[in-house]
């Protein structure tokens, strides 16, 4: 039986139960994270929770809790259910008012919930011929303008996932205004000519802190990498596409509305990237390394 922590206790998740007023169930009033576990370890915590914060503040929503304080609650729960690789979902909600009214109310506690599940099997290992890409369709972005907020008001990118499904595809990519800023859970990578190219951030996209990583990663490793807006029209033309997320890493694209990207297979630059990516995971829990920057430096 799983274990999660709700608003300062550990109990069994069947037994985790919110009100029925809670403006994060009226309202989706809430923010979330979502932090991969490896062997133990939080990976890319320090970001993660720094994005947390910034959501937290774009709502409007003040807590107190120190980067320390949520590490030992996120420890604990690893430890409670014995899962050393793991997602954790980690969600804050405004909390639960007796009235129901958009405006903010001036006195309520928020609600704090964390869960924790296996991490979806990823493909690690780039030398594997038989390592297969995924297919994306595309389609108009019908999210609102504040995309950069992690907010659990989703059902636009619920629909869209749908779409794809019902299409046949795992997956849309996100188009507005001609641009293709990112997917329903992903952000978007293109290579062209052995270069990697990636949207900016904007109120558009999430920061995505494994997006983050891989800008970092092709720094470090001097692959030529711009960031810059990505014409839907460009796609097709791609010689690699590549989605990436915390729980599922790097995906690579090998067909986009039915058509093929490139020769079909995942491309050389992901394989490279994908070993680089796995290789500096290795170093950042064996202590090799602490971290790395956004302009690709190892701090030892």
């Amino acid at each position: 039986m799983s274990i999660a922590y709700l608003n300062g206790e550990f109990l069994p998740l069947e037994q985790a139960k919110v009100p029925v007023l809670d403006r994060g169930f009226l309202f989706a009033d809430s923010i979330y994270e979502v932090i991969p576990v490896y062997a133990g370890a939080l990976f890319r915590f320090k970001q993660h929770i720094q994005r947390l914060n910034n959501s937290l503040a774009a709502i409007k929503l003040p807590l107190q809790q120190t980067e320390q304080q949520w590490r030992e609650i996120l420890e604990t729960l690893i430890e409670c259910n014995d899962m050393p690789n793991a997602a954790i979902y980690l969600q804050i909600t405004r909390g639960a008012y007796p009235e129901r009214n958009h405006d903010f109310p001036q006195t309520v506690v928020p609600t704090i919930l964390a869960t924790i599940s296996p991490l979806p099997e990823v493909q690690t290992d780039s030398k594997h011929s038989d390592i297969k890409g995924i297919s994306v369709i595309t389609a108009e972005d019908i999210r609102w303008h504040r995309c950069d907020i992690k907010s659990t008001g989703l059902l636009a990118n619920c629909l869209l996932k749908q779409q794809a499904l019902e299409s046949g595809a795992d997956d849309t990519i996100l188009v507005r205004n001609g641009q293709a800023g990112e997917a329903t859970s992903s952000n978007l990578f293109v290579v062209k000519e052995r270069t990697i190219i990636t949207p900016p951030h904007s109120d558009h996209i999430l920061p995505g802190v494994t997006r983050d990583f891989v800008v970092a990663l092709a720094h470090l490793d001097g692959i030529p990498l711009v960031e810059r807006n990505i014409q839907a029209k460009e796609l097709s033309g791609a010689d690699e596409i590549w989605l990436t997320s915390s729980t599922k890493e790097i995906r690579p694209v090998t067909q986009l509305n039915g058509v093929t990207i490139g020769n079909g297979q995942v491309g050389p630059l992901w394989q490279r990237m994908n070993a680089l990516y796995q290789q500096l995971k290795k170093q950042l829990f064996s202590g090799e390394v602490k971290d790395l920057t956004i302009n690709g430096r190892i701090k030892h």
